[in-house]
C-alpha cells in the first residue's frame, strides 16, 4: 500500500436553487395572486473521520469535491428540494488547514467526527415573498446563492502512543517487528524504511498500544533533508518517544546529538516529549565497550529530563532487554496525562 500523508483538495458547497415567479391559476379564482416558491439550499461539504482508512491516497486522484445544487422553487408556493450534504471520508488523525492562510480548521481524531468545510448557498426567494399592499402582483424573484469554495490542505498524523526514532539503520524496523505483528521491510543498509510503520504491541492487561517506526532522521532533517522532515509530524501526537541508537556505531553520542538537535529545530512540542534512550545491537559489542558507551550517553543526557537517567541496553535481533524497555513504556503510559 502506498503511504500518502498530505493532500490538497478543493471543496465547493452547492448553489442554492432559484426562486421563481408564478401566479395562481385556478378555475373560479380570477385573482389568485403570486405563488412562486423558494429554491432549496445547496448541499454542504462535510469531512468525516473513518477508522477504516489509513492514507490520503484517494485524494491524489480526485481533488475537487462539489456538493449538489438545490432545486429551483415550483408553483403553488412549492419550495425546491435542498441538496443533501456531501460526505467526504478521511482517515482518523487528519488535520485540516486553510491552504491559503495555514489556519487549522479542525483535527479529526475520533471515528465519526465531522467537520463542516463548505456551506451550501441559500435558496432564492419566489415572488410570493414580495406580495404587499402596494404590489399585489409582484414579478420579482431572487436567484439562489453560491456555495462556499475553499482550498484545503489535509495532513495525516498517525495516532500512535509510542514513536520509535533514530538514525537510519539503528534497528527501528527490527524492533517493531519483534514487539508486534508488523512486518516492515528490513535490510542491512540505511533508509530501508521509506514510510512509517505501525504495530500494535499487546500489554499485560490485554490492551493494545500502537507503536510507530518513523523513517530514519539525518542531520538537516528539520530543514527538509532526507526522509525525516516528511514524517516528523507523525510523532507530534505520541506520548513517549523511544530514541534508538546503534551501539555498534563509531560515535554513538554524536548520533544521539544529531537526532536530538533535529527535534529541537523542528519544534512543535517534540523536544519536550518524554523519551527513553535505548542502545540497540548490544550483541555486536563487547561488554567493556558497551559499558563505556552507556556511561558516555548517560553523561550527555544529564539534566535533559529523560524518563530514565541511563540508557537501556537491548538487542532487537536476539530479544535481549526488551522486557525492561516495555515495562518502562507501560509505566509512563499508565501515568495520568496532564491537562
Amino acid at each position: 500500500m502506498q503511504f500518502i500523508d498530505q493532500a490538497r483538495i478543493t471543496v465547493q458547497g452547492g448553489r442554492g436553487g432559484d426562486g421563481i415567479t408564478a401566479f395562481r391559476r385556478e378555475k373560479y379564482v380570477p385573482a389568485g395572486g403570486p405563488s412562486g416558491g423558494d429554491g432549496g439550499r445547496g448541499g454542504d461539504v462535510l469531512l468525516v473521520a473513518d477508522a477504516n482508512l489509513q492514507t490520503l491516497l484517494d485524494f491524489h486522484y480526485k481533488r475537487l469535491f462539489a456538493a449538489d445544487d438545490g432545486v429551483r422553487g415550483g408553483p403553488n408556493r412549492r419550495t425546491g428540494a435542498s441538496a443533501p450534504p456531501l460526505v467526504v471520508r478521511v482517515p482518523r488523525g487528519t488535520e485540516v488547514r486553510d491552504a491559503r492562510t495555514g489556519v487549522v480548521l479542525g483535527d479529526l481524531t475520533a471515528a465519526g467526527e465531522e467537520l463542516l468545510v463548505a456551506m451550501g448557498g441559500r435558496g432564492g426567494l419566489g415572488n410570493a415573498h414580495f406580495l404587499s399592499n402596494r404590489n399585489r402582483a409582484p414579478e420579482r424573484h431572487t436567484e439562489g446563492g453560491e456555495g462556499e469554495t475553499w482550498d484545503l490542505l489535509l495532513e495525516l498524523k498517525l495516532l500512535a502512543e509510542v514513536g520509535i526514532i533514530g538514525l537510519p539503520n539503528a534497528g527501528k524496523s527490527t524492533l517493531i517487528s519483534v514487539l508486534s505483528a508488523a512486518r516492515p521491510k528490513i535490510a542491512d543498509y540505511p533508509f530501508t524504511t521509506l514510510v512509517p510503520n505501525l504495530g500494535v504491541v499487546r500489554r499485560p492487561s490485554g490492551d493494545g498500544t500502537v507503536f510507530a517506526d518513523i523513517p530514519g532522521l539525518i542531520a538537516g532533517a528539520a530543514s527538509g533533508a532526507g526522509l525525516g522532515h516528511d514524517f516528523l509530524r507523525h510523532i507530534e501526537r505520541t506520548r513517549v518517544l523511544v530514541h534508538l541508537l546503534d551501539a555498534s556505531a563509531d560515535d554513538v553520542v554524536g548520533d544521539l546529538a544529531v537526532v536530538e538537535r533535529e527535534l529541537r529545530l523542528y519544534g512543535h512540542g517534540l523536544p519536550a516529549k518524554p523519551r527513553l534512550v535505548v542502545l540497540n545491537k548490544a550483541d555486536l559489542r563487547l561488554a567493556d565497550h558497551l559499558d563505556a558507551t552507556v556511561e558516555a550517553v548517560a553523561r550527555w543526557g544529564e539534566g535533559k529530563g529523560w524518563l530514565l537517567s541511563r540508557p537501556l541496553v537491548v538487542s532487537a535481533a536476539t530479544s535481549r532487554g526488551l522486557e525492561p524497555l516495555l515495562e518502562a513504556v507501560w509505566r509512563h503510559l499508565d501515568q495520568p496525562q496532564s491537562s
